[in-house]
């Protein structure tokens, strides 16, 4: 299999969306929150309030983590706007989360933002055996290694 099937055949799994852990830095300062997460054509989306914490800390540092369950994403951020402005978003996110999308989605504050991944690490069992699949996006790069 080709890295664009092994990385088509991840996200598939992943599916439309997942309640993960965001990650996001600034200032030597991490902090971490659960997240309602969707994937949409190889990147994810999430919303937040513009006067929130992780908010200021994507803005000068767009950096970011997710984890959830065996897997963690590592990219980069940019905003969006606002996510009623994103018909492709709202869609997904209504599908995947319907009470916040009724709660939050048009709130005036929340703002959308889109993380690109650049590397992404799976634990895997195989057999029983402990793996680690590593995905590095930008150099289309896949490898899978045993746990030793």
């Amino acid at each position: 299999m080709t890295f664009a099937e092994k990385y088509a055949k991840f996200l598939h799994e992943f599916g439309d969306g997942r309640a993960m852990v965001l990650s996001t830095s600034l200032n030597d300062e991490v902090t971490s929150r659960m997240m309602s997460i969707v994937h949409i054509d190889a990147k994810f989306y999430f919303q937040t309030d513009k006067t929130f914490r992780k908010y200021s800390q994507l803005i000068l540092n767009p950096k970011a983590a997710l984890c959830i369950d065996n897997i963690q994403i590592e990219g980069s951020c940019k905003e969006l706007g606002y996510p009623p402005d994103n018909i492709d978003f709202c869609k997904s996110y209504e599908k995947c989360f319907p009470s916040s999308y009724k709660r939050y989605t048009t709130l005036k504050n929340e703002r959308l933002f889109e993380l690109t991944p650049a590397f992404v690490k799976r634990w895997i069992y195989i057999e029983g055996i402990p793996y680690t699949e590593v995905f590095e996006i930008g150099q289309k790069s896949y490898k899978l290694e045993q746990y030793q």
